[in-house]
């Protein structure tokens, strides 16, 4: 059994990846779970550069795992690309979803139909024991709604609108969100990534 320490604190993005790794012979665990602390800067300029950096700093405090780390967030057309990089810490690390939803959706309250094209995007970096780096990406594209909806997502998925589905990411149900979701398929991409390895 091979452990994967997934960078984060985030308990709900450990579900999910769980979930879509469930089939692998290895342990799922949160940085809390894997007893590390670590605080280190993400200061690169893209969501691939940030997740690298994330993975390979706390790859140096493990021996034997392998260490996968995602930097994801939302990309808003109208609004040059924001909150973009920045999504966890928009409005401050501290502020509610709700809090940063609404002001989204304040910001987005004149913008028409057409052009309220958003993406979820999450790049993935997995550091393996022998130093190998690995990156996948997953895109979602959909636009922003005009109201607070859902209860099944988090962050920003109650006002990510998915128009094939006639609702929002946090409407839909945890299966079918990541059978589509940006963190699904980079997930599912670094899945083959990671069979062919642990197999081989």
């Amino acid at each position: 059994m091979t452990d994967i320490i997934f960078a984060t604190t985030n308990v709900n993005k450990v579900r999910e990846v769980s979930m879509m790794l469930q089939n692998l012979d290895v342990t799922v665990k949160t940085l809390k779970e894997a007893g590390i602390e670590a605080d280190i800067e993400e200061d690169g300029k893209t969501f691939m550069e940030n997740a690298v950096i994330k993975a390979k700093g706390i790859a140096k405090l493990t021996k034997d795992a392998i260490v996968v780390a995602d930097d994801s967030g939302l990309v808003i057309d109208a609004l040059n690309g924001e909150p973009g990089i920045y999504s966890a810490r928009y409005l401050g690390e501290d502020t509610s979803y709700d809090i940063k939803n609404q002001n989204l959706l304040d910001r987005m309250k004149d913008v028409p139909k057409g052009k309220r094209n958003a993406r979820f995007v999450c790049a993935m970096a997995a550091v393996m024991p022998d130093g190998e780096v690995i990156c996948e990406e997953g895109v979602m594209e959909g636009e922003i709604g005009y109201e607070i909806a859902g209860e099944n997502g988090f962050g920003y998925d109650p006002i990510f609108f998915l128009p094939e589905y006639g609702q929002t990411s946090a409407e839909i149900s945890p299966e079918e969100k990541n059978a589509i979701s940006h963190r699904g398929q980079a997930l599912r991409k670094m899945h083959k990534q990671l069979e062919s390895r642990l197999e081989g």
